[in-house]
C-alpha cells in the first residue's frame, strides 16, 4: 500500500515538473495570424497610411499571414502587448517570418518594437514618429540592402535618444521564399542575427566596431572653439621658387597638328555628301507647311560612301604634336614651413558616460510601419521569447516545412526554365559577395552604380558574367586612381533614372561635393577629349 502511494506521488511530481517546464518554455508573445487580425491589431488612422492590410494565405499554403496588398503605399499597424516585455532580464529572442511573394525592389519589411508612449497615446495614432526601442528586419531600395537592427538608446547625460545602427548587417535574401529573421539579445551584451536559423551576424552592443554611432560616446571630442592659427601651413609640397621655365618650353604649341605625311586614299569621293535625302520618304498627307514648316526628307547614309574610302572634302587627320608640352609649372619641393594637417585639440566629452549593459527600454507594442513599392509582402509568426530553443522550435514547426515546399517548387521552375540547381545557387552566392564588395568604404563613390548593376543582374541571371566584368572594371578604375592619384576615372556605369530613395537609405555625399567633382571631371574631359573623327580621317 505504501509503495503505491510513493509511486503515485512520484507520478504527480513528474507531471508537475513537465507542466512547469512547458509553461516556462512558452513564448512571451506569439502572433500566428491563424485568425483575423481585426480588433487585435489596430490600423493607423493617420492620413499618410493608405495601404490596405489583409488577412491572407501564403501562396501555395493554407497558412495565413498579414498581407501588404497594394503597391506604392505607406502602411502602419500596431499590436499592444498585454504586459510590457523587459529586455534587461536574461536572454530575449525577437523573431518573425516574411515572405516577399513578388520580390522586393524598393521597400521595407521590418518590425518596430515600441517603447512606452506618451500619456494619452492611442494605437490608431501610430506613425513614423512613434518612439521605438528596437527596429529589426529587411529593407531594400537603391544602395540599401540590409537586415536592419537599430537600437534607440537614451544618453543618461543628455537625456536624448540616439539611433544606434548595426554595422555591416546581413543582406536581404533575393528570392520570393518564406524567410525567418531572428535577433537574440544576450545578457552578456552579445547580439546574434539569424536568417532561417543560420547565424549571419554576431555583435556586441558596447563595441564601437559593431554599432554606429557607438553606444558609449568618445571620452574626448574636438574642441569646437579651437581655431587654426593663421600662419599654420598645411602644404607638404610647394612650387620651387628658384625654378625657371626652360627657354625652349613653348606653352602655345597645340596638342595636335595635321599629319603632313597623310595622303588622300585612292577612290575618295570628294563630290559625294556623307548623307543624302531618303529617296523612299514622302511628305505626310497631313503635313501643313504653314503650321509645320517646309517639309524636308529625312537623311540616310550615302550608299556610295559605304563602298568608298570616304566622301566629302578630304582633310588630313590630326596627330599628336611632338613639340607639345603644355603649360609650364615649377616642380614641387618639400615645404620648409610645413606643420602637418591641423586638428583641434581634444577636450572632455560632456556627454560621455560609462556603461556595463545597455539601458534597454521595455517593449509595450509591436508595430509595422513601412513604405513599399511592391505588394505581396506577407508577415507571419511574430514571436518574443526568453529561450532560444522556443524560437528554434517555432522555426521547425511553422517555417521550415513551408520553406522546403517553396524551395522544391523553385527548383522545379528553374529546371523547367533550363537553369541547373548548381548554376542558380552559384549566382546567388556571387550576388551576395558582390553586395558585400559594393559596400566597401573605398568604393563608396560608386556604391549606387555598383548596386544598380547587381540588381539588374539579379533580375536577368543570364547577365551575370557581364555584371561581373562591369564591376571589375569599376574596382580596377578606383584601384588605379588610388595607386597613381589624379582625378576620378570615368566609369562606364549607367545610373538609374527616377530612382526612389528609401527613407533609411545612406547619404551619397553632399550636393556641393558632387558639384565640385562634376566641375573637375568636366575640366579633365575638355582637356583630354579627342577630336571627333569621321570617315575622312583615315
Amino acid at each position: 500500500m505504501e509503495g503505491r502511494q510513493i509511486r503515485a506521488v512520484l507520478v504527480l511530481v513528474v507531471i508537475s515538473c513537465v507542466g512547469f517546464q512547458i509553461r516556462a518554455s512558452d513564448p512571451i508573445f506569439i502572433e500566428s495570424f491563424d485568425e483575423s487580425f481585426d480588433g487585435r491589431w489596430i490600423v493607423s488612422e493617420k492620413d499618410d497610411y493608405k495601404g490596405i492590410w489583409k488577412h491572407s494565405k501564403s501562396e501555395g499554403h493554407d497558412d495565413y499571414g498579414l498581407l501588404v496588398s497594394e503597391q506604392a503605399k505607406k502602411y502602419a499597424i500596431v499590436k499592444e502587448l498585454d504586459e510590457a516585455v523587459s529586455l534587461k532580464d536574461g536572454t530575449i529572442v525577437l523573431q518573425f517570418e516574411v515572405r516577399l511573394q513578388k520580390g522586393l525592389e524598393c521597400g521595407g519589411a521590418y518590425l518596430k518594437y515600441l517603447r512606452p508612449q506618451e500619456a494619452g497615446w492611442k494605437p490608431a495614432e501610430f506613425d513614423n514618429d512613434s518612439p521605438y526601442s528596437i527596429m529589426f528586419g529587411p529593407d531594400k531600395c537603391g544602395s540599401t540592402n540590409k537586415v536592419h537592427f537599430i537600437l534607440k538608446h537614451k544618453n543618461p547625460k543628455s537625456g536624448k535618444y540616439v539611433e544606434h545602427h548595426l554595422k555591416y548587417p546581413p543582406s536581404v535574401p533575393s528570392d520570393k521564399l518564406s524567410h525567418v529573421y531572428t535577433a537574440i539579445l544576450k545578457p552578456d551584451n552579445e547580439l546574434r542575427i539569424l536568417i532561417d536559423g543560420e547565424e549571419k551576424k554576431k555583435a556586441n552592443f558596447l563595441s564601437a566596431e559593431d554599432f554606429e554611432p557607438a553606444l558609449i560616446p568618445a571620452e574626448t571630442i574636438p574642441d569646437p572653439n579651437d581655431k587654426k592659427p593663421e600662419d599654420w601651413d598645411e602644404r607638404a609640397k610647394i612650387p620651387d621658387p628658384n625654378a625657371v621655365k626652360p627657354d625652349d618650353w613653348d606653352e602655345d604649341a597645340p596638342m595636335e597638328i595635321e599629319d603632313e605625311e597623310a595622303v588622300k586614299p585612292e577612290g575618295w569621293l570628294d563630290d559625294e555628301p556623307e548623307e543624302i535625302d531618303d529617296p523612299d520618304a514622302s511628305k505626310p498627307e497631313d503635313w501643313d507647311d504653314e503650321e509645320d514648316g517646309e517639309w524636308e526628307a529625312p537623311k540616310i547614309d550615302n550608299p556610295k560612301c559605304e563602298i568608298a574610302p570616304g566622301c566629302g572634302e578630304w582633310k588630313r587627320p590630326m596627330k599628336r604634336n611632338p613639340a607639345y608640352k603644355g603649360k609650364w609649372h615649377a616642380p614641387l619641393i618639400d615645404n620648409p614651413d610645413y606643420k602637418g594637417i591641423w586638428k583641434p585639440q581634444q577636450i572632455p566629452n560632456p556627454d560621455y558616460f560609462e556603461l556595463d549593459r545597455p539601458d534597454f527600454e521595455p517593449i509595450t507594442a509591436i508595430g509595422i510601419e513601412i513604405w513599399t513599392m511592391q505588394d505581396g509582402v506577407l508577415f507571419d509568426n511574430i514571436l518574443i521569447a526568453n529561450d532560444e530553443k522556443v524560437a528554434e522550435a517555432y522555426r521547425d514547426t511553422t517555417w521550415k516545412l513551408k520553406f522546403e515546399i517553396e524551395k522544391e517548387k523553385q527548383k522545379a521552375e528553374e529546371a523547367a526554365s533550363g537553369l541547373s540547381d548548381g548554376l542558380s545557387g552559384l549566382q546567388k552566392a556571387v550576388f551576395d559577395i558582390l553586395y558585400k564588395i559594393g559596400g566597401l568604404p573605398f568604393l563608396s563613390a560608386y556604391k549606387v552604380q555598383i548596386f544598380d548593376l547587381i540588381e539588374k543582374g539579379e533580375k536577368q541571371p543570364n547577365l551575370t558574367i557581364g555584371i561581373l566584368v562591369s564591376i571589375v572594371v569599376v574596382i580596377l578604375s578606383v584601384f588605379f586612381k588610388i595607386l597613381f592619384g589624379g582625378k576620378k576615372p570615368a566609369v562606364n556605369v549607367t545610373e538609374t533614372k527616377n530612382e526612389v530613395a528609401a527613407e533609411t537609405s545612406d547619404n551619397q555625399g553632399s550636393s556641393a561635393e558632387k558639384e565640385d567633382e562634376n566641375e573637375n571631371e568636366n575640366e579633365d574631359a575638355a582637356a583630354a577629349a579627342p577630336r571627333r573623327r569621321t570617315r575622312r580621317d583615315t
